[in-house]
């Protein structure tokens, strides 16, 4: 039975090798996410209900300053791989690290708004930048 396991693992590698290699750079780069979120032990995006409280992460992906009935918020569209997540931060023109492209972990309670996900003032933990 080894033998049958060894000659199936390099057939498992090979055929990882030719996804990557067909794969579009979008989708490798969500499938990394997916990994990472699974590693970190976070609740994958797609998998968050209205009013649950979770820890996710993922790459923030665009961020806007754009007011709140009259209230500055600073918001960024947070992505895992699975689904992307609003972050809004209210009375926040700007935060230092907030940036497209940045890593983050971001914990609190998820509201439904327009029908997207959104975490308003979370705790956040930026990821170091040596492992983006």
């Amino acid at each position: 039975m080894s033998a049958g396991t060894r000659s199936e693992k390099p057939a498992g590698r090979f055929r990882r090798m030719l996804d990557r290699l067909s794969s579009s750079e979008e989708e490798l780069q969500s499938a990394e996410l997916r990994e990472d979120t699974q590693a970190t032990g976070c609740t994958r995006i797609s998998d968050c209900d209205d009013r649950q409280i979770v820890k996710v992460t993922g790459t923030l992906r665009h961020v806007t300053l754009r007011p709140r009935a009259g209230v500055p918020a600073l918001e960024a569209e947070l992505f895992d791989g699975s689904a992307a997540l609003d972050v809004v931060w209210l009375g926040r023109r700007s935060i230092v690290g907030i940036e497209p492209g940045r890593k983050l972990i971001a914990s609190g309670r998820v509201s439904m708004s327009h029908g997207r996900r959104v975490l308003f003032n979370p705790k956040y933990e930026l990821r170091p930048l040596g492992q983006e």
